[in-house]
């Protein structure tokens, strides 16, 4: 699993002109999945957004209470080594990486962060304000 976490004051993300998910100051988490990743690989990715240090003073999200928007981003997995058009191969069909997401979800609740979120296989609007700009690309 991948995801890029960016440092925002605020995100929102948008399906037929009704915001789903909206946050304030916190983490906006693209989350992509490949088609070998597991249960295992999303909690391992819950643990590291939500402890990842990328907030002011060096703190995590589980320091400060900061609210997270996670967005399925399928284009994470984009491969563009034989020319100018992406193949979407080494990513999940929607079957396999929709749970996994929810379970990246889950886990960071489990975890107690407030999480707000995307919907999947929708036509999704994601604004951001970014701080910094902080963009960090973790994997599993």
């Amino acid at each position: 699993m991948r995801a890029v976490v960016q440092t925002v004051s605020s995100a929102s993300v948008t399906v037929d002109d009704t915001v789903v998910g909206e946050i304030g100051p916190g983490l906006l988490v693209l989350v992509g999945v490949s088609r070998d990743d597991s249960a295992a690989e999303a909690s391992a990715l819950a643990r590291k957004i939500y402890d990842l240090r990328i907030l002011d003073g060096e703190k995590s999200a589980s320091d400060v209470g900061a609210p997270l928007l996670v967005v399925s981003q399928f284009t994470l997995y984009g491969d563009t080594r034989k020319g100018r058009r992406p193949s979407w191969s080494a990513a999940a069909p929607a079957e396999q990486a929709e749970p996994l997401v929810d379970a990246v979800v889950a886990a960071l609740r489990e975890r107690g962060a407030t999480v707000e979120t995307g919907r999947f296989r929708t036509h999704m609007l994601v604004a951001s304000v970014n701080v910094g700009p902080q963009t960090i690309l973790l994997e599993t």
